[in-house]
């Protein structure tokens, strides 16, 4: 019997393009001598000769016809037992394998990818056409998967315009003609279980449309080689056993505005290097027990990462993601990964990660033009490409992107159990003009420059993350004045759990740059962030963009001699720390660190040879569990009942002091600020009532490098009225320094004692 095969379909897998395989290999009707057969077909180019198994049919194994010189091979063989009450399909799902030999003789025995069924269900492809398919990291990308008892991996990925499209890896010589897979139509979707595809194996698509052909990394590829290598790895991830179910169980219960945070940023490869040799990064198991041991020495609650999503340039940070799902090789394994966030959470340490769904780059094996088409990103550059990054923006009106990311933030809580997100560049979404001239943006359908599928998108992305896993936080890099950003969806938000306050890190920056005899005429940058504190769940932060571009370190942006610049800092992280809001400080910053960071040499750590930079160092410390131990500075963070000024007014002295209170009102701190070398030695302050304040916190302390001015033990209020309060005392304030008082009970003048 001669072959149904038709020529166009043999060009087709030959040249590595049909768009239909299934449709020709694999088992097929077909009508051998007036009695209906099921034909079996498979290409196999590297193989001389081929033998059918099939132990439900006669003759087996059965010898295949060499039906054309590239190697596609066809047996018919009869209705397996008769089966005639079976539906045609279910006749056509043989338990077959084949034999083949090669070139060299050498014998082996394979499964057909083409006799599987497709796994993706129509109700996956619906919810991923309709964007509301949360846990399609479950679904796309290589799933390892064991179907009738065979097991191989499951190659699902979305390229609705591609013409054809071919899973290609070190398991078939990365050759585009093995593997070619299926489309689901209209879904988009394309799909092939590949049997004997085993973890570890590097895949992977090779995309064709129109005279277009480029390899593709997987968009949903759980791992990837070290750039500037770009192949996807199989892996699965649900091999690791977790250690941290009593930290989720009570971050579900955590009301973290009410909690301390304070958030150590890093980024992992410059954090610090192996002394032996400093060319290489640590990996995440050797980060994970020096970075703790660190992070618990000096207080912080929370480490936040830079983006640790694969990236092909690291001088970009990580800031310009190719692989969502793929945690960057450079540090190590998913697994080694998991192992740091698993370890933190065992030491009580939250872990949160920058996530960049604001744009992506340009790279040739990512998402750009995925299929040949504008997919990810949109067609008219006017809303795709932001011009100053030389990245493209997401088409976040498109169902299946708003699936890719949702998906991407909730695999990140689901797969690796971190503690929150912050959501790089939120401006740049909110608004159609970001950073754009006119005639270079296109207005909304109302005339007007908000990006109404970006704000949507965020309000859903919020709405899911928080439902789906309590207690964890999204935090928005945002820097304009939009409203209602950290608050419900239901009251017109977009449903951050925080927001960072860029205005006071900018206001507060400038100030402290300038020169203290001139800080006189610049007070209200110090005293406006108090006016707008409590619109929003505020984060303070100083973080990396403030310590690069030619901007210098902190220390080296302070005014002064060497003495000024060590006081103006210390002072500068009271203020902050006592400031409304949650703090994050970025790595190095903490110990006075000289130079600008650079992402690709370690921290200045021989710095803390020196005294000067050990006392910031034990500074930020100190704060650190200051903040920890006092309900009056994290309780009320973002209630404006937390909050009082005491003197905001005394601009000629460059001096603020103001009240800190817990919901206990019966709870409070004193927080005096000196912006001066100047010493204020009977400084006058009104305080609430008559007691002896002792002063629990001094900046310009020698434990800290300071001249050890100040007020210890404390200070006993007088009656005396003044800033329009019952009772004042008279007190010390250091030079470029500031002191924390707490009521401790009155003097007893007989005893001279004190006492609670």
């Amino acid at each position: 019997m001669r072959t149904s095969l038709r020529l166009t379909d043999v060009a087709s897998l030959v040249e590595g393009r049909h768009g239909s395989p299934e449709m020709v290999l694999g088992p097929h009707w077909a009508n051998g001598n007036g009695k209906k057969a099921i034909c079996v077909r498979s290409f196999l180019p590297e193989c001389t000769r081929a033998w059918l198994i099939c132990p439900e049919g006669p003759a087996s194994p059965r010898p295949m016809r060499r039906i054309h010189p590239s190697g596609i091979f066809e047996a018919l063989c009869p209705v397996p037992n008769g089966k005639p009450g079976l539906a045609e399909e279910e006749n056509l799902r043989l338990n077959y394998r084949i034999r083949v030999m090669d070139g060299s003789g050498k014998v082996k025995t394979l499964d057909d990818p083409y006799r599987f069924p497709p796994l993706l269900t129509s109700y996956d492809l619906y919810l991923l056409n309709e964007g509301t398919h949360w846990q399609s990291y479950n679904k796309l990308g290589a799933q390892i998967r064991t179907v009738d008892g065979v097991k191989g991996v499951n190659f699902a990925v979305w390229a609705p315009n591609a013409t054809s499209v071919s899973v290609i890896g070190d398991f078939n010589d990365w050759d585009g003609r093995r593997h070619p897979m299926r489309k689901h139509i209209p879904a988009g979707f394309w799909e092939l279980f590949i049997p004997g595809v085993q973890e570890g194996a590097m895949y992977k698509y090779r995309v064709r449309s129109g005279d277009m052909e480029v390899d593709k990394s997987d968009p949903y590829g759980f791992a990837a080689e070290v750039p500037p290598r770009t192949g996807s790895i199989i892996v699965d991830l649900s091999r690791y056993t977790w250690h941290d179910a009593e930290w989720l169980e009570r971050r579900r219960h955590t009301n973290w505005f009410e909690q301390p945070i304070s958030l150590y940023e890093v980024h992992l490869g410059s954090w610090r290097r192996p002394k032996d040799d400093p060319s290489r990064w640590l990996n995440y198991r050797e980060l994970a027990h020096q970075l703790i041991d660190y992070v618990k020495h000096m207080g912080y609650t929370h480490i936040e990462l830079l983006p640790l999503g694969e990236h092909p340039l690291s001088a970009s940070w990580g800031y310009q993601t190719v692989g969502y799902y793929a945690v960057t090789s450079r540090y190590g394994s998913p697994f080694d990964f998991m192992y740091f966030v698993d370890l933190c959470h065992q030491n009580g340490i939250g872990v949160i990660l920058d996530w960049v769904p604001a744009h992506f780059p340009r790279d040739g094996h990512g998402l750009r033009r995925f299929d040949g088409t504008a997919l990810y990103e949109h067609e008219d550059p006017r809303q795709g490409e932001h011009r100053d990054w030389g990245t493209l923006i997401f088409n976040y009106g498109r169902h299946e992107v708003r699936n890719f990311l949702i998906s991407n933030a909730l695999f990140w809580f689901d797969k690796y159990h971190v503690d929150g997100l912050r959501i790089d560049a939120v401006a740049s979404m909110l608004y159609l003009d970001y950073s754009r001239r006119d005639g270079e943006w296109i207005p909304n359908e109302y005339g007007g420059r908000e990006n109404l599928k970006a704000i949507a998108f965020l309000k859903l992305l919020n709405e899911q993350v928080h439902a789906q896993f309590p207690g964890v936080l999204t935090i928005a890099e945002e820097s304009t004045a939009w409203p209602a950003v950290s608050r419900p969806t239901y009251v017109g938000g977009l449903g951050f759990s925080m927001k960072w306050n860029m205005g006071w890190m900018n206001d507060t920056r400038s100030y402290m740059r300038r020169d203290p005899i001139h800080r006189k005429f610049h007070h209200d940058q110090l005293t406006f962030s108090l006016i707008y504190a409590f619109h929003e769940n505020f984060v303070l932060p100083l973080s990396h963009d403030e310590v690069v571009h030619g901007k210098g370190s902190l220390l080296a942006q302070m005014p002064g001699d060497l003495w000024q610049k060590f006081a103006n800092l210390r002072l500068l992280y009271t203020y902050m720390w006592t400031h409304p809001g949650k703090k994050l400080l970025f790595m190095g910053s903490d110990f006075a660190q000289w130079n600008e960071w650079d992402f690709d040499s370690q921290l200045q750590w021989d710095l803390l040879r020196w005294e000067t930079h050990r006392g910031v160092q034990k500074c930020v410390a100190d704060l650190n569990r200051l903040i920890r131990q006092e309900p009056a500075l994290h309780e009320l963070d973002f209630d404006g009942r937390g909050f009082e000024w005491i003197d905001c007014h005394n601009w000629a002295e460059s001096t603020l002091s103001y009240l800190r209170r817990a919901k206990n009102p019966q709870d409070y701190l004193i927080i005096c600020c000196n912006f001066t070398p100047v010493p204020r030695l009977r400084h006058r302050i009104g305080v609430p009532e008559e007691h002896f304040f002792q002063e629990i916190f001094n900046s310009d302390s020698q434990y800290y490098g300071g001249s050890n001015l100040g007020n210890f033990p404390g200070v006993e209020a007088e009656p005396i009225p003044c800033h329009g309060r019952p009772a004042s005392m008279q007190i010390v304030l250091p030079p470029l320094g500031a002191v924390i008082f707490k009521p401790r009970g009155k003097l007893d003048q007989n005893r001279r004692s004190y006492h609670p």
